[in-house]
């Protein structure tokens, strides 16, 4: 690939910033002021989700739902973090330029995407990266010294300890909460730029875990599972034929938007509505 093409993205000044971080902390993660927040290699904030108990699946007193979302169950998890926002554009190319890896494209039609061809214009740098698959997600967590967020990790990190339907409570979404309910594909303007709904948040602070795009989660799909999960850091069933996708993309509807929801997709599966943060074990 022609490194090339990926010029002019970062001013001299982000580049200026990134080095002085990583300069100050001596090794890849860095921490901020606020000690519940660390920096990667990526220079994506990560928060941080304590060790405890929350309640996985739908609440019991809901009417809605689907069948592999059930039965509400209690879950332990260790103590981790997760990136603050979903990765940007900006930050995947700093990605494919350090490694040769291909750039996000729709598998079919080059319309429904943000790239053009080997190029990242800089107007999509803040918005989420898509067009990309499971193995896509995969390799650029691991690049950054991460991983992909287990299905239980994303959904207490969402949630915290709550039985809420949404990230952030149960009030029913409205267009200051997250980006949703789109018909059709405008292009860059069908995506906002990652941490803008300061309504949305989650409890321990991670931004757009419901709307703007899908997200690619470590575990395989099994619509039994949460009837034999373990109770203590499950980590999806060994093996399968899908993976799990959370959160919603920047067409679902209100449903859709529920914390709870889940849905499959092939990992080789590539389109312009998913796209995938990262998290890694605390203390590592």
């Amino acid at each position: 690939m022609n490194r090339r093409s990926f010029q002019k993205i970062y001013t001299g000044s982000m580049l200026a910033g990134v080095f002085l971080i990583l300069l100050i902390s001596g090794n890849v993660f860095a921490k901020t002021d606020n000690p519940s927040e660390i920096i990667g290699k990526d220079t994506a904030p990560m928060v941080l989700v304590p060790e405890g108990v929350f309640p996985m699946g739908v609440p019991d007193s809901a009417r809605d739902g689907g069948v592999d979302e059930r039965p509400n169950h209690d879950v332990f998890l260790d103590t981790f973090y997760i990136d603050k926002y979903e990765v940007t554009n900006g930050r995947y190319l700093q990605f494919v330029t350090e490694t040769g890896h291909r750039t996000p494209q729709h598998p079919t039609d080059p319309t429904k995407g943000l790239w053009k061809g080997n190029i990242m214009p800089e107007s999509v740098v803040d918005l989420p990266v898509i067009n990309v698959d499971w193995y896509d997600a995969d390799a650029y967590c691991k690049w950054a010294g991460k991983r992909l967020p287990t299905e239980a990790e994303w959904e207490k990190a969402a949630k915290g300890p709550n039985n809420w339907r949404f990230p952030w409570g149960d009030v029913e979404p409205t267009d200051k909460h997250l980006n949703y309910n789109q018909v059709t594909w405008r292009g860059e303007a069908t995506l906002v730029p990652v941490g803008i709904y300061e309504a949305g948040k989650s409890p321990y602070g991670a931004y757009d875990m419901a709307g703007n795009v899908w997200e690619w989660v470590a575990d395989w799909y099994d619509s039994q599972y949460y009837s034999k999960s373990p109770d203590r850091n499950p980590k999806g069933p060994q093996t399968g034929g899908y993976k799990v996708l959370r959160s919603s993309g920047w067409q679902g509807e209100t449903p859709q938007a529920r914390i709870f929801t889940r849905i499959m997709s092939k990992p080789l599966d590539r389109n312009h509505s998913t796209g995938f943060r990262c998290a890694k074990d605390a203390g590592k």
